[in-house]
């Protein structure tokens, strides 16, 4: 993991309300570059909450976001922010096509040359373990093997800044051994990572930062 520890990206003003209830207010919040956070709290805290917002999902309409230092608005969401963050989901949507094509997705979508396309997904999929699952329907994959083709989708895409939300959660046994043992792999790679998670074999994995959601503040540690 890199050294470099300038900020890589600053939001202001991270705010979000149910009815009366604030679930969190954050007047800033800096991902430093080339560097790896879990980020814990109790469930309701509002960890899926905050990644979604960072990621574009959710409106954050009086938050601001400097990156490479340039300052913008969060909502509209920046397309500088949309081709540097790749968000995970706990669940991930899988396209009802092959385990290929939805790797191939994200750089297709961009405009990649497709021989390229082709030699990145291969290698992604190698990274991951799934290249016999290469043209199965993904629909008949168990979950960790859609959460293991997730990541390789998205890291194929070499984000600046990684958003994973509980990434071995419901998994168990090998599921969840295979998908810890691709972390640290992602973690070494260069770009920034937050992680939100419960899991203490990632929340104790070396040089991992600690950001905890506690009664609607961020505390960092």
């Amino acid at each position: 993991m890199k050294n470099d520890l300038s900020a890589l990206l600053t939001v202001h003003g991270l705010r979000r309300q149910h009815g009366e209830r604030v679930l969190f207010e954050i007047d800033r919040l800096s991902i430093d570059a080339g560097s790896a956070y879990v980020l814990t709290g109790v469930n309701g805290a509002g960890k899926s909450t905050l990644l979604r917002m960072l990621a574009g999902l959710e409106r954050c309409e009086a938050c601001t976001v400097e990156l490479d230092g340039q300052r913008a608005p969060l909502y509209p969401y920046p397309a500088a922010l949309r081709r540097s963050i790749v968000y995970v989901h706990q669940h991930p949507i899988m396209f009802s096509t092959s385990v290929g094509h939805n790797i191939a997705y994200g750089l297709l979508a961009r405009g990649e040359d497709r021989r390229a396309v082709r030699g990145l997904v291969e290698e992604a999929m190698r990274w991951a373990g799934v290249e016999h699952l290469r043209d199965t329907d993904p629909n008949r994959l168990s979950g960790g093997e859609k959460q293991r083709v997730a990541l390789a989708r998205a890291r194929v895409l070499k984000p600046r800044l990684l958003l994973l939300d509980e990434p071995t959660a419901n998994l168990d046994g090998q599921a969840r051994e295979q998908v810890l043992a691709l972390i640290p792999t992602l973690l070494h790679e260069g770009g920034s990572v937050v992680m939100a998670c419960h899991d203490r074999d990632l929340i104790g994995l070396p040089g991992v930062r600690r950001l905890k959601l506690r009664e609607g503040r961020l505390e960092i540690r």
